[in-house]
């Protein structure tokens, strides 16, 4: 594989004798994986109904391989149920290792398309809120879809500046991950194409972005809250330096060891650095001759200790249920905190709870869109029905996923489901795979109409 000069003279440098081990992990093939989504299964229970082969990946809880050669796990009714998200396995290490408790109040700062949110939201379990950024606005619409099929509701997910963010929430995060736009050396094997990439815009140039993005977000992470920095690049200057520079711009930062620590990660290398910080060595490199993945880095930090909340300027809500969200909410076992509920226009969204006032912020989503209200009567988010469980909503159809409907439902057809029905029944189903909801349906005379959310349908 062509490697850039630049690029082998510096691996050369950086891996000493370890460097043809390295240069021969190329000729290796990728490795596929996908993380489940333990906000709607466990790990257990997934390992029983996966319907093809996977293998633990043996540093992440819930991470496993899968021969993306042979199988297609991004078409079986499953991965439209949100129940896995597939992600090469090195990428799934930063979300994992930041300490995530329900409650917490999480940035993901460069967020899209979603792999690092996912994991971030499903251990929030419901409780606190995530912000999921990303400045580009066409990648944020594949980062809100995927939290959505995820199930996550307590979300902002915006498409800023991270220094416009700053103003709205100075000190506010408990935990920020910042998975920087970087070089991309060690997904060379994965994506030939970065390497045309990086010697366009190489090391020096994203260096300068990361530089901005760090300390921006670190003037949004409380006293005592922690911080995770990461790339998927083996360049210094994004890397160690970064953290260097991060240090001394705030030397109230320290250095935290990454836990819980695998064999194959290789300690952070402080002669890097001009300062040679030995906290530097906490840090993590992944290189892919001493792992089964690509190339990534993790910084875990800490800012300083923890300091009294500050009082912070809520944003006022109407605490009025409409009378058709009120009749079609009969049918949730769930009750709603109508402090919480923001309308506009006919769509109505549910809140998470304590944010300040972010008018003025770009968004693609605030809270869980609940769905819209229509003349005298509400039509149900494809969101709220990924946000469900199924024994959570009074109506339900339960396909097998080897039932032809369902990827017959996928694809927007009308179905037959008389047999299904235990008595005649009409109006609004929650349309299941295996018990885990896919969408909407509403049922007339034994048929189902077909209320899949278009721009998601299978091809």
């Amino acid at each position: 594989m062509y490697l850039p000069s630049a690029f082998e003279k510096k691996m050369k440098q950086l891996l000493g004798e370890e460097y043809e081990e390295y240069v021969a992990c190329y000729e290796e093939p990728r490795y596929y994986g996908l993380r489940v989504n333990t906000g709607k299964i466990s790990v257990e229970e997934f390992k029983k109904i996966c319907p093809f082969e996977i293998t633990p990946v043996p540093w992440i809880q819930n991470g496993f391989y899968y021969d993306g050669e042979h199988v297609s796990p991004a078409k079986h009714p499953y991965y439209f149920a949100g129940l896995y998200y597939l992600q090469e396995p090195s990428a799934m290490t930063p979300a994992d290792r930041l300490p995530i408790a329900p409650g917490d109040k999480v940035l993901d700062v460069c967020a899209a398309p979603g792999g690092k949110a996912t994991e971030l939201g499903a251990k929030l379990r419901g409780e606190g809120v995530l912000v999921a950024n990303d400045i580009s606005s066409s990648r944020a619409k594949g980062l809100l879809k995927n939290i959505e099929v995820f199930g996550i509701g307590n979300v902002l997910v915006l498409s800023e500046e991270p220094g416009k963010l700053e103003t709205y929430f100075p000190e506010y995060f408990d935990k920020i991950l910042i998975d920087a736009p970087c070089s991309g050396e060690g997904m060379f094997r994965k994506d030939k194409k970065m390497v045309r990439a990086w010697e366009e815009h190489g090391p020096e140039f994203f260096s300068n972005l990361q530089r901005n993005i760090i300390l921006q977000a670190a003037r949004m992470l409380k006293p005592g809250g922690m911080m995770l920095y990461s790339t998927c690049t083996f360049d210094s200057r994004e890397n160690e330096q970064m953290i260097e520079h991060l240090k001394e711009e705030y030397p109230e930062f320290h250095v935290l060891g990454i836990e819980p620590y695998y064999d194959g990660f290789c300690l952070g290398i402080p002669e890097e650095t001009r300062s040679r910080d030995p906290e530097l060595a906490k840090t993590v490199r992944i290189f892919p001759h001493k792992m089964k993945g690509e190339g990534h880095y993790l910084a875990l930090l800490q800012k300083g200790e923890p300091l009294p909340a500050k009082e912070l300027k809520l944003k006022k809500k109407s605490a009025k249920i409409p009378e058709e969200l009120a009749e079609f909410m009969q049918d949730i076992s769930w009750e709603l905190d109508a402090s919480r509920l923001d309308i506009h226009g006919e769509r109505i969204y549910y809140m998470p709870e304590e944010l300040p006032d972010v008018r003025g912020i770009r968004f693609l989503r605030t809270g869980l869109l609940l769905g819209e209200l229509k003349k005298k009567r509400f039509e149900p988010s494809q969101a709220l029905a990924m946000y469900l469980k199924k024994e959570e909503f009074a109506h339900c159809i339960d396909f097998s996923a080897e039932d032809d409907r369902v990827r017959r439902y996928l694809k927007g057809e009308t179905l037959e489901v008389d047999e299904l029905m235990e008595k005649k029944a009409k109006g609004w189903h929650l349309v299941c795979v295996d018990g885990y909801p896919l969408g909407w349906g509403k049922i007339a005379g034994g048929t189902l109409k077909n209320k899949y959310l278009p721009g998601w349908r299978l091809c």
